[in-house]
């Protein structure tokens, strides 16, 4: 039997919103990170159980296995649940605007590819989400001219930009999400709920869509 610190009925391994968050906040080859992204793209959530953990962690010792999971539990990056998950079905541009709504205390949030044209959006007129992807292209492009700066001389490793007010609250904020060998650009208006299963549900078709392809 598997001595773990979660649950006696935690049956099912899954990534939290702050877990699928960091597992596309950057593009690292890290163990946590691989971890993860094992999780997003799988077809359900898998069981428990040594076996699985070792397939996840790819660590021959149990106990080792063992350490990481309990390490991502106390990130908050994984969690127990007593029921399997099952990954989204459905055509990308169906699915995504329900989830994005959620992300938004205003109901408005877009998706954008890295070429600056917006894959869906909700609550953002069209004409507006079309200039704010292709915005979101442009930071990204910014971002990495200067992330030798950000990161290096200043130490900050986050690669999201906002446009904030006088009391520092967002307006508009721009999150990269990285799946496999692709970037995207999650725009946010107003106060943003990334804490939210929902953003772990896009986080995970999109891995379904694009992350199997950037293995191939």
């Amino acid at each position: 039997m598997i001595n773990h610190t979660l649950s006696d009925r935690s049956r099912y391994l899954a990534p939290t919103p702050a877990g699928a968050y960091y597992c596309v906040a950057g593009n690292d080859n890290s163990a946590p990170r691989r971890f993860i992204e094992k999780l997003l793209v799988a077809d359900a959530s898998p069981p428990l159980s040594a076996e699985n953990l070792q397939q996840l962690t790819q660590l021959d010792s149990d106990n080792e296995a063992l350490e990481m999971l309990a390490h991502l539990q106390k990130l908050g990056w994984v969690q127990g649940l007593e029921d399997a998950l099952e990954a989204p079905t459905g055509r990308l541009d169906e699915i995504l605007p329900g989830l994005l709504s959620v992300l938004s205390v205003s109901g408005k949030a877009l998706l954008a590819d890295e070429q600056g044209f917006y894959i869906a959006s909700s609550g953002f007129p069209h004409e507006t989400a079309e200039e704010l992807s292709g915005l979101s292209a442009n930071i990204a492009t910014l971002h990495d001219r200067y992330q030798g700066v950000l990161k290096n001389n200043l130490g900050e490793g986050s690669s999201a930009w906002g446009l904030v007010d006088a009391a520092g609250n967002s307006q508009i904020g721009f999150w990269p999400i990285f799946i496999g060998r692709y970037r995207f650009a999650l725009v946010i208006g107003g106060v943003p709920r990334l804490n939210q299963p929902a953003l772990t549900t896009l986080v995970w078709a999109l891995n379904m869509r694009y992350g199997t392809i950037a293995d191939e």
